[in-house]
């Protein structure tokens, strides 16, 4: 078994690792996204949210999740070989998969002591932002690499193989 796939956890595992690492004092973080095709702004994104504490868990959205907010031509990698490559990061310590349009249900779960998004989203915007808060956590917004995003990978592929002129 890979030892990265140690890291994937069901919602209930995670649980009960979170309430472990609350008694062990740990700060725990908690970012969440799609991370279909993972990109250098994927990377700097989940470094600066792991610099935020003791442990970063990752939610991530499952294919029917993606579907949902993303359309049926996404996601373009599989959950699986998603979990796989997200949860090879050293700075990510679990992964946990949803399936949902929101990790609300994740986040009160784990409830984190800092919840991270990216800067394209306002914090008013931020599923579980008020329960975080409400515990004593604190939202934090992470500018995003300007010029990378999987869409533009998406499109930039797209143009080459598919565009005028092929």
């Amino acid at each position: 078994m890979i030892k990265s796939m140690n890291k994937l956890l069901s919602l209930k595992d995670m649980e009960l690792k979170a309430a472990q690492f609350r008694a062990a004092s740990r700060t725990i973080v908690f970012t969440n996204g799609c991370f279909d095709i993972l990109h250098a702004g994927h990377v700097s994104y989940l470094a600066a949210a792991a610099g935020l504490g003791d442990v970063l868990v990752l939610g991530l959205n499952s294919d029917l999740s993606v579907k949902k907010i993303k359309g049926d031509k996404r996601p373009v990698i599989s959950q699986a070989h998603r979990a796989r490559v997200v949860a090879a990061l050293q700075m990510v310590d679990h992964v946990v998969l949803f399936d949902e349009p929101d990790p609300e249900t994740l986040i009160r779960a784990v409830c984190p002591d800092v919840l991270v998004k990216g800067a394209d989203w306002s914090e008013d915007a931020i599923a579980g932002a008020g329960f975080v808060r409400a515990g004593g956590g604190q939202v934090v917004r992470i500018d995003l690499e300007p010029g990378i995003s999987t869409t533009s990978i998406i499109r930039r592929i797209g143009a080459l193989y598919y565009g005028a002129g092929s």
